[in-house]
């Protein structure tokens, strides 16, 4: 149980990317981006296959060029996620993928070209029903605000925000969400509270270009951690100079440990010390590479000793508490038998699944009764 309460969400309206509502009360979804060439479309159609696995709820695919709009329809229609495709400077691409059953565009209107080649994408967009998503970056703000403000800031964002945003009033479009990234959290956390309170409109969370998969991961964590603490996120994306599928997987993990979504695994492990009974390190890498393919919330402490085992343990559905000569097992808070060394992960793995096997037979049970 958590000693504080996060602070109550902030409330938006919500639009739909595909069958995904993002704003309003909706879960707060996790993105990735493929980082693939778009137009070796099988290439692309894998990766967008392992993000899906990870459990990924939207995926971003970049759309430079024509070819890369031609090579985007085919993987639209073998894609079993929403797709948003990532346009900037050409409006005519940005019209085709519309016509080819995007889901959401991530443009920036101030550099589609004339308030005409606005307009034309705008009212497809309007007509297919289909969201914008403003995507505001530190690293590219117009030269005007450069101007103004000297050097990039939280002020200059949230100015260029408001900027693409009264172009899409002037259009009568509201059906949009929007990002305010910055590679520095501190500018990036100034941003998204400044504009909180002043557009109803969802936001989608992200460090941008936040580095490789350590030091990314911390960044993220701390900078999306604190907003969705203020009540402040609808959507994120965890940006690292890794493998598509860990941002899904940090993504999660920063939504899990808040306790705003619940997938998967949830191991509670201590660090280890010289009153390990077992090698707490080795089990707990091998379960959790065990483990991934589980999407249904369980918790599990792994725990090397006596000292903190028994608390951690009745708190979990699965716990193991290092104890000589054997260890300790509990199930669902009560001690349920003793286990030894030798086939340590085989045994908890096996529990794990069963315990998962018996919550989805509930749950279908439940379901069947009602």
């Amino acid at each position: 149980m958590m000693s504080r309460q996060l602070y109550p969400r902030r409330k938006t309206r919500q639009i739909m990317v595909g069958d995904v509502a993002v704003g309003g009360d909706a879960p707060i979804s996790v993105q990735s981006m493929t980082n693939t060439e778009t137009c070796d479309v099988e290439a692309t159609l894998d990766q967008i296959e392992r993000l899906v696995k990870a459990g990924v709820d939207i995926v971003r695919v970049s759309v430079p060029s024509m070819d890369a709009a031609e090579a985007f329809k085919a993987i639209r229609a073998r894609a079993e996620v929403p797709l948003v495709a990532d346009i900037h400077f050409d409006h005519r691409i940005a019209l085709k993928v519309l016509d080819y059953g995007v889901d959401c565009l991530r443009i920036n209107p101030g550099n589609i070209g004339s308030e005409e080649k606005i307009r034309t994408v705008v009212d497809s967009a309007k007509d297919k029903g289909i969201p914008l998503r403003i995507g505001v970056n530190a690293g590219s703000l117009g030269k005007a605000l450069l101007r103004k403000y000297k050097e990039p800031n939280a002020d200059a964002m949230v100015e260029s925000a408001l900027i693409q945003i009264d172009i899409l009033d002037k259009l009568n479009f509201q059906n949009f969400k929007i990002s305010l990234k910055s590679s520095e959290i501190f500018m990036t956390l100034q941003a998204y509270r400044g504009l909180a309170g002043q557009i109803d409109q969802p936001f989608h969370l992200g460090i941008t270009e936040a580095g490789g998969l350590r030091s990314g991961t911390v960044k993220s964590a701390i900078g999306i951690g604190s907003l969705l603490m203020d009540g402040i996120g609808d959507t994120i994306r965890i940006s690292l100079a890794a493998d598509p599928v860990e941002e899904v997987k940090v993504g999660f993990d920063i939504l899990k440990s808040l306790s705003l979504r619940h997938k998967g695994v949830n191991l509670v492990a201590c660090p280890s010390c010289s009153r390990q009974n077992f090698d707490v390190i080795s089990v707990v890498n091998e379960l959790e590479l065990r483990l991934e393919d589980i999407s249904t919330p369980i918790d599990v402490a792994v725990i090397g000793c006596i000292v903190n085992g028994p608390g951690e343990a009745k708190v979990a559905e699965i716990g193991l508490t290092g104890a000589s000569p054997n260890n300790l097992v509990y199930k669902n808070g009560v001690p349920d038998h003793k286990i030894n060394n030798e086939n340590l992960v085989d045994e908890l793995e096996a529990m794990i699944r069963q315990q998962v096997a018996d919550k989805q037979q509930a749950e279908e049970n439940l379901i069947a009764s009602s």
